[in-house]
């Protein structure tokens, strides 16, 4: 599988405070990732590394094997949504339309238009006096006809209504399925991409915590509920992220495959095992009390 972004030891520091630091992993080509973390983690920063919108401070960037720096090679081979997206104020809708087209060598101009009237987008009305949801829309639209080899969204959907929101998750995996690209998805909305994401990266505060396929993530934690004793019976010696007490109650969320042995132990224990979401996993891992050494990372 050829490399599509490699990162090695990268750091980026603005002043005194590290936005990024000692990062390392790779992107491969044809694959959906999904790069998760709280605001503030790290995740923008580091896409507009890989996007030569910033530049590093340390360790090594490269991006279809080479410095994305100035290379045009590169970056016309990178498309990159951001939910702040700006456009000129005197185009219209299909003036932002004409010039992506000119900009992205894969741009398919019918599908375009046919996603442009699946979200029912104006062609003649220009970016200030689009909804919220429209504005959205437009860097979608832009992002999933661009079909760029390195296609980044950074939460450009949450403008969008869940109608809207599924409409969007639809196309990209239909097209994606027919027209394969490498996409980075960044998004709070993480159960509701997390069965589109193949691979899945989580930042906290600057270091990657997690570098690992979602299918080996799914089910690798969950949360047992019951009388404290009993539950901190339960999770001796198995790591725990995190604990909730309540009364005389006790919730503990693990990090272990849950298997029939625990299933088992739990029920005649008195106990209740519960699945922990993508989502929730995050959460836990990412909490300003938990410590990276419980993290799953690579």
């Amino acid at each position: 599988m050829k490399k599509v972004v490699e990162v090695n030891q990268l750091d980026k520091s603005y002043g005194e405070f590290k936005a990024i630091e000692d990062i390392n992993f790779m992107i491969e080509e044809n694959k959906i990732y999904g790069l998760l973390g709280r605001n503030g983690a790290g995740k923008t920063t580091l896409m507009k590394l890989i996007t030569a919108q910033e530049f590093p401070t340390g360790g090594e960037l490269k991006v279809f094997g080479a410095n994305p720096e100035e290379n045009r090679s590169v970056l016309s081979r990178i498309c990159f949504i951001k939910e702040s997206q700006k456009y000129p104020d005197n185009f219209s809708v299909h003036d932002i339309l004409k010039v992506s087209k000119s900009l992205f060598p894969n741009w398919d101009e019918e599908f375009a238009y046919s996603l442009i009237k699946g979200f029912n987008l104006p062609l003649k009305r220009k970016p200030k006096k689009l909804s919220r949801g429209m504005h959205s829309a437009v860097g979608v639209v832009i992002g999933l006809a661009s079909r760029a080899p390195l296609t980044i969204f950074d939460e450009p959907y949450l403008g969008l209504d869940a109608v809207s929101r599924s409409l969007f998750y639809d196309k990209l995996m239909k097209d994606y399925s027919e027209h394969p690209r490498t996409v980075i998805l960044s998004t709070h909305l993480i159960d509701e991409v997390s069965n589109l994401l193949e691979h899945i990266l989580v930042i906290d505060k600057g270091r990657l915590i997690i570098n690992d396929e979602a299918e080996n993530l799914r089910g690798i934690a969950y949360t047992v509920t019951g009388q404290a004793a009993r539950v901190e019976a339960f999770v001796k010696n198995k790591e725990v992220i995190d604990r909730e007490p309540f009364g005389g109650l006790l919730s503990a969320t693990v990090i272990q495959n849950k298997n029939s042995l625990d299933q088992n132990q739990a029920a005649t224990s008195g106990i209740e095992i519960s699945p922990l979401s993508l989502q929730q996993l995050v959460v836990h891992l990412t909490k300003e009390k938990s410590t990276r050494e419980g993290a799953v990372a690579q």
